[in-house]
Formats: C-alpha cells, structure tokens, sequence
C-alpha cells in the first residue's frame, strides 16, 4: 500500500485508480490485523495467559490504533471528495510520515514478537542452543528487517516519486481534454495566433517596402 503510488509501471493510471488501490490495501491490512488481535487475546484466554504485560503488547496495540486512525482520516480527507484542497495540502506531509512511523513500528512489533515467542517455546533445546527452529525464526526476522528497510528506501527517493504531470491525470474518454490544459491550450493558441499575425505583418511590411522601392526606381530611370 504504501509504494503503490512508486511503482514506474502505475505511473501511466490515474491518480484516483492509485487511491483506490492504496486506501483498499489498507483496508484489507486492517481487517487483517483486527483478526489476529482477536485471535490472539482468544488463545490468550483459552490458555490463561495474562494479556497486556510485554512491551511487543504495547507497541502492537498503538500501532493498530494509529493505523485504524490512519485509516479514518485518509479516507475522509484524501478518498471522499469533501476536504478542501488546503486541508489536503497541509495534512499530506503528516499522514506520509505517520504512515511510514507505523510501518516501522509495526515491523519493531513482529520482531519482539517472534523473538518472544521463541524464548517462551523453546525449552529442549533451549533458544541459547540455537536449534533449527531457532534458526528458521531468527532467518525470518532478518528478512522482515529488509523487506521494512527496502520499502522504506522506496518511499524515501525523489525519483521513485510519481511525476507531477502524471498525477494531473483523470479517468476520462479517450481523445477529451485533460483537466487543467484548457487554460494552457488556450493560452498557447493565443501566443501562436499572436506569432502568426506579428509574421503576417512583417511580411507585408516587407513587401510593401519593395513595391516602394520598385516606384522610385522606375521613377528615377
């Protein structure tokens, strides 16, 4: 969700197609982790574990409610066509950073985790003893650790960024105007018609001239 607006091939879509998409991967990320919180504090019950107490809980939770906050405002501030473009303008800065905060965070959660789990699982052998299992886990968290800093590396380049002139684009029939160049055409049908009278009266400045020319001439001779 978060690179959808980086990858070059979208680039050609339209803006509002990317909104969609963006704001349904989400969407779907959060119907996700609404479910495994409920997974979990059932398991948690079922086998009479205290819920709440580890600092994985914690940072877990804020992230799910920042994320549905996120969610909330993305949607009625950049989905819905209700907020005024100021308003868009000034929160855009703020809901990137904070959407690239909580995908950090959530990656932080996923490696305390797993790391918790195993501590709490492994018994015979110990985590200390490096079993397979041990060492399956640990491979997985050094791959969450690039899959985050690989997208957050995305999210962060300028040329990654989707060009300005692409993000003007509309859904609209083929062959209309694009919205926003009516002005520009016109203004530059006016520049060219200006150009072509200026010519013409160059032109026939110049010939008018040579039939002067041509008069005196005959008149001298």
């Amino acid at each position: 969700a978060i690179i959808v607006y980086r990858l070059p091939w979208t680039w050609k879509c339209s803006k509002l197609l990317m909104k969609f998409i963006h704001a349904g991967l989400n969407t779907i990320a959060m119907i996700l982790a609404i479910v495994s919180m409920v997974a979990v504090f059932d398991f948690h019950n079922a086998k009479h574990i205290p819920n709440m107490y580890s600092l994985h809980s914690w940072i877990g939770l804020t992230a799910v409610i920042f994320y549905s906050l996120q969610l909330f405002l993305g949607f009625a501030v950049f989905l819905l066509p209700f907020a005024p473009v100021h308003l868009r303008v000034a929160l855009m800065p703020i809901h990137v950073y904070s959407g690239l905060t909580i995908f950090a965070t959530v990656i932080a959660t996923a490696l305390m985790g797993i790391t918790e789990k195993l501590i709490f699982a492994l018994k015979n052998p110990a985590y200390s003893a490096s079993p397979p299992e041990a060492t399956l886990v640990n491979c997985l968290g050094l791959l969450l650790v690039i899959f985050g800093s690989l997208i957050l590396w995305m999210a962060s380049r300028p040329h990654w960024k989707r060009p300005p002139a692409e993000n003007a684009k509309i859904l609209r029939p083929i062959g209309a105007t694009a919205e926003g160049t009516e002005v520009e055409s016109t203004m530059t049908n006016s520049s060219n018609a200006d150009k072509s009278d200026l010519r013409s009266n160059t032109e026939a400045a110049r010939k008018q001239n040579i039939k002067f020319d041509e008069a005196g001439q005959r008149s001298t001779m």
